[in-house]
């Protein structure tokens, strides 16, 4: 253990032990005067308690006698019995000044108890004169019993009065006591800490002096702190720096230089990569759509083929605008739904497109064709091979910050080793309509966003394909993220 530890350690243990001393006492005292007061407390409940169910026995005598039945007997029993279990808390209020009225108090209950059966008997065998007696008799009994509660409490008051003011002027002592200890631990934890402090700062300010000379320029100058603790060590250990510290700036300087220009390359080489793949445009996209739009104009009006056209236009206009740029999601949608409109002509019924986009994404910032193609590719492996086509759903939400893009479609699907090719770029690099390939949107993806996770698929052959774009808000909300490297 260091020599700064042990001091910590020394000084920390002592006022944990003081603390938990005074703690402990403090808590000892409080448990006691606790109990006292607990004690008296009881007493008093238990007297008052059997003032209460002797009231509570006159109210349900009167009930049975205004309206005698089954429900009213029985609550009748219930408060007698309560009445009579109250009797095990008097027993312990027995003392050498109270023994004489307390066996009066006793004698009352039983007699209130009495009086009680009695006046049931009575009014079972319909003697109504005997039970206004009976009655008369319990209501005045229970007068005589809250009498009698009251005189035993003034009786405890007279007792525990001597105790009562010296719990109070023990507690007010206490309370002195505990203020004077206050202010002497106070004054040692200031001493001691004051002491501590100094022995560390001392050596610390002589440190901060030598290094503001050594960023100065000012190497002749030794560091020298008198000492055996790790500061101490830590001087010599500084001064020895000094001693080669110019040969340590320049080495710095030269590795800081290689450094930014490693960086340059690597930022210029990102851009070459990402400008190579966005400008990768295969004109036999073109070929195909003119070649449907002049079967389509054969075939049927010129109105139709006016529309294709401008979805045509509408394409090849975004990808000469957008090749080295970000756009935002709600650019790339329009995009989409023109080529998908393009496809319907082509498809008419058998391809089926289900849309849901939160509107509150649509201002994120993403590569341009980047949908395109994905969407393309379900087109070709989960529509064209089938007779009766098929579906894609494509769907934007937010999920905790995330911009989740969900392309889906109800195709053969594809094996696991395909897609460890694609998210990693093993397989070929061939596009489609716009020469950009899976890999390709996958790769610039990465580049655009700076990690790897950007895209996910789940798939199963013969179950379907569902892609997963995921884009963090705050990464991707700066305009024009694309150039960030050029």
């Amino acid at each position: 253990m260091t020599t700064i530890q042990k001091k910590i350690l020394t000084l920390t243990t002592v006022v944990m032990i003081i603390m938990s001393a005074i703690w402990l006492a403090l808590t000892y005292y409080n448990y006691r005067t606790h109990e006292q007061y607990n004690e008296i407390l009881k007493r008093y409940l238990n007297m008052n308690e059997v003032s209460r169910a002797s009231q509570q026995v006159v109210t349900d005598l009167n009930n049975y006698m205004v309206d005698t039945n089954d429900r009213t007997l029985k609550q009748l029993e219930k408060s007698k019995e309560g009445l009579e279990s109250t009797k095990s808390g008097v027993y312990s209020l027995r003392n050498r000044d109270n023994d004489f009225t307390l066996t009066n108090y006793l004698n009352l209950i039983d007699s209130l108890v009495e009086t009680t059966d009695r006046l049931i008997l009575f009014q079972k065998e319909r003697d109504a004169e005997a039970s206004a007696q009976e009655f008369a008799e319990a209501n005045r009994i229970s007068g005589y019993i809250s009498e009698m509660t009251l005189t035993l409490i003034d009786k405890e008051l007279t007792t525990y009065n001597v105790m009562y003011r010296g719990i109070m002027e023990q507690s007010a002592e206490v309370i002195k006591l505990g203020i004077w200890v206050l202010l002497l631990i106070t004054c040692l934890l200031l001493i001691a800490s004051y002491w501590f402090s100094l022995g560390i700062t001392r050596p610390v300010f002589q440190l901060t002096r030598a290094a503001n000379e050594l960023s100065k320029g000012n190497f002749s100058r030794q560091v020298k702190v008198e000492g055996s603790d790790e500061i101490a060590f830590l001087a010599k250990t500084f001064d020895r720096m000094r001693i080669n510290i110019n040969n340590l700036i320049s080495e710095i300087k030269q590795k800081a230089a290689l450094e930014r220009e490693l960086q340059e390359s690597k930022l210029l080489l990102q851009e070459s990569q990402f400008r190579s793949l966005q400008s990768q445009i295969n004109p036999h996209f073109l070929f195909n759509t003119l070649n449907t739009l002049s079967k389509k104009a054969y075939l049927e009006g010129s109105e139709e083929t006016s529309d294709l056209l401008v979805s045509v236009a509408g394409i090849l206009r975004y990808n000469l605008k957008r090749q080295n740029r970000s756009v935002t999601l709600r650019d790339e949608i329009h995009v989409l739904e023109q080529y998908m409109h393009i496809q319907k002509a082509r498809f008419t019924d058998r391809l089926q497109l289900h849309m849901e986009v939160d509107e509150a994404c649509m201002d994120v910032r993403i590569p341009a064709l980047t949908l395109q193609p994905i969407v393309e590719n379900a087109v070709i492996h989960a529509v064209e091979p089938k007779e009766d086509g098929g579906a894609i759903w494509f769907r934007v939400r937010e999920e905790d910050s995330i911009i989740l893009v969900e392309i889906q479609d109800d195709g053969v699907g594809m094996s696991q080793e395909k897609i460890r090719q694609i998210l990693h770029e093993e397989g070929s690099r061939e596009g489609h309509s716009t020469g950009i390939g899976f890999s390709n949107v996958v790769k610039r993806l990465q580049l655009f966003y700076g990690f790897e996770d950007v895209l996910r698929i789940e798939s199963e052959e013969g179950k379907g394909t569902k892609i997963s774009l995921r884009i963090i808000r705050e990464g991707a909300g700066t305009d024009d993220q694309a150039s960030h490297s050029g």
